[in-house]
């Protein structure tokens, strides 16, 4: 799955993990918050969480402020952006980073997984969870980006683990995996809107999908051990990873995940 953070051209080299470039941004450079205007970014769930905590709003107020729904290509599924704004102070007809500020970026512990990567974008090519295919990397080059030019080398996994984003990938990997599972259906095999509000739910209103579980017959419905239920109470983390996996037991069918047993009725009663 490609996760684009810019509309800049990308430069067809495929990088592995241990593929070395020259990269640094700081504030001395002309460029400095360049590549946070006119750009399309894809917000994961983990990026949810940690912005909608970071800016403490509930995930359905973080939504309606700062995001715009659309459907991600060859899936069919609703999937999240970053809501841009117009730039008062400049000529420009650019959009720009609403946490962006002259100095840098207001929420830059808690930026998006995409923010992270770049220069760097990433595609996954497997649908198998465990699969040894860890997908490639590639450069985003933007002809005003000047960070090329400095004297910093990097791996591509120490560029990884130095802006965080590995931590970001390990979260976000079932959720990657079910998107990329349902990008490789044909054309023709449709989820119901049910199951894309379902999908939308659980993969951006981490808050909604709480009140779902727990105020509604889901419990009821499903055989689900108690200390489950305690965790994904009280861990967000914990109850996306949950979701994600009864995602796949419901868009899927997916055997595998036998932890969604439904709840049967005793014989004879109602």
């Amino acid at each position: 799955m490609d996760i684009p953070n810019t509309m800049a051209s990308i430069e067809p080299v495929k990088l592995t993990l241990d593929s070395k470039f020259k990269f640094k941004c700081h504030k001395g450079v002309k460029c400095f918050t360049k590549c946070c205007r006119g750009i399309n970014i894809i917000l994961t769930p983990y990026d949810i969480i940690r912005l909608k905590n970071r800016l403490k709003l509930s995930s359905e107020e973080f939504l309606a402020i700062y995001t715009e729904p659309q459907l991600l290509e060859k899936t069919d599924l609703p999937i999240i952006t970053l809501k841009l704004l117009d730039d008062d102070s400049s000529d420009s007809k650019e959009k720009l980073c609403p946490f962006v500020r002259k100095d840098g970026c207001i929420i830059y512990e808690d930026r998006p997984t995409t923010c992270r990567y770049y220069p760097l974008g990433v595609a996954s090519l497997s649908h198998k969870e465990g699969a040894d295919d860890e997908g490639f990397y590639f450069f985003v080059h933007e002809a005003h980006c000047l960070g090329f030019e400095e004297d910093k080398e990097w791996t591509v996994r120490e560029w990884r683990k130095d802006q965080g984003v590995d931590i970001h990938d390990e979260i976000n990997a079932s959720w990657t995996d079910l998107v990329v599972r349902k990008r490789s259906f044909p054309k023709n095999v449709m989820l119901t809107e049910q199951s894309k509000k379902m999908f939308f739910l659980v993969s951006y209103n981490i808050d909604k999908f709480k009140q779902f579980i727990f105020e509604t017959s889901f419990l009821d419905r499903y055989k689900i051990d108690s200390e489950t239920v305690e965790k994904i109470k009280e861990d967000e983390i914990a109850r996306l990873e949950f979701g994600i996996k009864w995602l796949k037991s419901l868009l899927f069918k997916d055997a595998s995940e036998d932890q969604f047993e439904i709840n049967k009725k005793p014989e004879g009663k109602v």
